[in-house]
């Protein structure tokens, strides 16, 4: 089993010196999406697409997969 993770959003995040909030404002995702993505849950290409135009990056840029530990 593959899990989400956005490890590299929050890093990029760091890097641009954006919080959350910032994040939430600017790409106007709701609470619960960002919740998923606290939360490493799926969320929607949409919601994907919405962060990498808000940062101008690639979708690999925020997200990679896992392998979840059983």
């Amino acid at each position: 089993m593959m899990k989400a993770s956005y490890k590299k959003l929050w890093k990029l995040l760091v890097d641009k010196e954006m919080s959350k909030s910032d994040l939430h404002k600017a790409t106007g995702l709701s609470s619960s999406t960002m919740t998923k993505l606290r939360r490493s849950e799926d969320v929607s290409m949409e919601a994907l697409r919405k962060i990498c135009i808000v940062l101008d990056c690639n979708i690999a840029d925020i997200v990679e997969f896992e392998k979840e530990n059983n």
